[in-house]
């Protein structure tokens, strides 16, 4: 009964981590828009039935019952159609229809509304921060929640002590990873190495990292090698000869490398068959940033092989495939793992605090990267536009032609449906693939 109390409240965490992620996100559009006088009619985190609400001055503040997102409401965010442009009506088309409509709603903001209230009538400088606001309130968030993981609870590191040591050999794509008689014994155990040995040195080395012991055994297949160990205050030297055997390739995060197929990358490299125990290491707080922008760095690998981690994704559901963990995870998948977290009652409670922070940075840090592609209906789109509008006027001062004026936002309105209608398939796959065949960390 604890356990499922523990997995809930997990659950209930992120939800409400993920609600105060998108409440403050909207703020950051919010608060630059009304510097810049901007009429603001609705501020809403979520998204369907309305909760609450209350009215403050022209805004209205509410909450909906899908906190999966959220908006605030500008007038004048389409301006209208160029002046001496040939008119349409609804029926010409979807698209037209869609323009038209967009046009129609922004117009429908603009009722007794001073016209220079409205936001396509702001210099572009000033639309760029109020669009840029929401994703740099996300990314402010992420290195404040970093740098609480960070500098006051620390992150797991590997030490030159031995946390256990193998019985056996098993490649890296044995279907198996137990061991049974017949096996190979690992050259650790053979050795007489042990768990909570601390490796001194390595044929006259000396390991003060364990990266360095890795390299060595890595290099080493076939060699004797000459191990001093401190056991207990004992100072005992053994002789390991590391195996040839097949290792998973790990990239700069860790995480097992992908050729381009996207099958598993592997290598025969030496092995011994220890690993290192870890310890929990406060950081410097000139960690944060690089930690921020390596998070950053594989989003980016993400993002630019989404379409086909996608097809991986929708593949591993009906196959017998295992999904990666290290690939796509959606809201209900990261509320699992947030449960799992909580209610492991074999870990400290301060590790899972910490691990629930380290959720809620990465998320943040998400939101900010995916709202700054330069795609409609995404905060990158409506910046993209503005400078784009921009770069048209600048041109056209600089060569003494008459000013283009603002862009018609409201015609790219189809690629909006477009992406939004991609993004809502793609959250569905992720909700499917998190129930049928979830990741987890247990």
């Amino acid at each position: 009964m604890e356990t499922a109390l523990l997995y809930i409240l997990g659950v209930l965490i992120i939800v409400a981590g993920l609600a105060v992620s998108i409440g403050l996100h909207e703020l950051g559009h919010l608060w630059p828009a009304k510097l810049f006088g901007v009429r603001v009619s609705q501020y809403m985190i979520g998204f369907g039935p309305t909760l609450f609400s209350r009215r403050k001055g022209e805004t209205q503040y509410g909450i909906k019952a899908i906190p999966l997102g959220g908006y605030i409401s500008m007038a004048g965010m389409y301006p209208p159609a160029a002046p001496g442009a040939k008119g349409r009506t609804a029926t010409t088309g979807i698209f037209e229809t869609m323009v038209q409509e967009a046009r129609t709603a922004s117009v429908a903001t603009m009722v007794d509304v001073d016209d220079s209230r409205a936001f396509y009538k702001l210099p572009v400088y000033k639309r760029v921060i109020i669009m840029l606001g929401g994703p740099t309130m996300n990314l402010l968030i992420g290195i404040v929640l970093y740098t609480v993981l960070l500098c006051g609870f620390g992150i797991p590191q590997a030490t030159t002590t031995l946390g256990s040591v193998n019985e056996c050999v098993l490649p890296a794509t044995s279907e198996r990873q137990t061991c049974e008689p017949g096996d190979t014994q690992s050259p650790g155990l053979e050795a007489g190495l042990k768990p909570g040995d601390r490796i001194v040195s390595i044929d006259g080395e000396q390991i003060t990292e364990w990266d360095q012991a890795t390299a060595i055994i890595r290099e080493s297949p076939g060699d004797d090698l000459s191990v001093v160990v401190d056991r207990a205050g004992d100072t005992i030297t053994l002789t390991v000869t590391p195996l040839l055997t097949e290792r998973y390739v790990l990239d700069e995060f860790g995480a097992i490398a992908k050729d381009a197929s996207g099958a598993s990358i592997t290598q025969e490299v030496g092995f011994v068959g220890i690993g290192a125990a870890s310890e929990t290491v406060q950081q410097p707080v000139t960690a944060v940033l690089p930690m921020v922008g390596q998070n950053l760095a594989r989003l980016g690998e993400l993002f630019i092989a989404l379409p086909q981690r996608v097809v991986t994704l929708v593949g591993s559901l009906f196959t017998s495939e295992e999904r990666d963990p290290n690939g796509l995870i959606g809201v209900v998948g990261i509320g699992r793992i947030a449960g799992e977290i909580t209610s492991l009652d074999s870990v400290p409670v301060a590790d899972r605090v910490a691990a629930l922070v380290q959720v809620l940075a990465s998320l943040n840090i998400a939101l900010f990267a995916f709202n700054l592609i330069p795609l409609p209906p995404l905060d990158g789109g409506h910046v993209a536009g503005a400078l784009i509008e921009g770069i048209r006027r600048f041109f056209a001062k600089l060569f003494r032609r008459p000013d283009p004026g603002p862009i018609d936002t409201a015609k790219i309105i189809p690629v909006t449906m477009v992406v939004a209608s991609l993004l809502i398939v793609l959250t569905v796959i992720l909700v499917v693939a998190d129930i049928v065949k979830p990741i987890s960390i247990l």
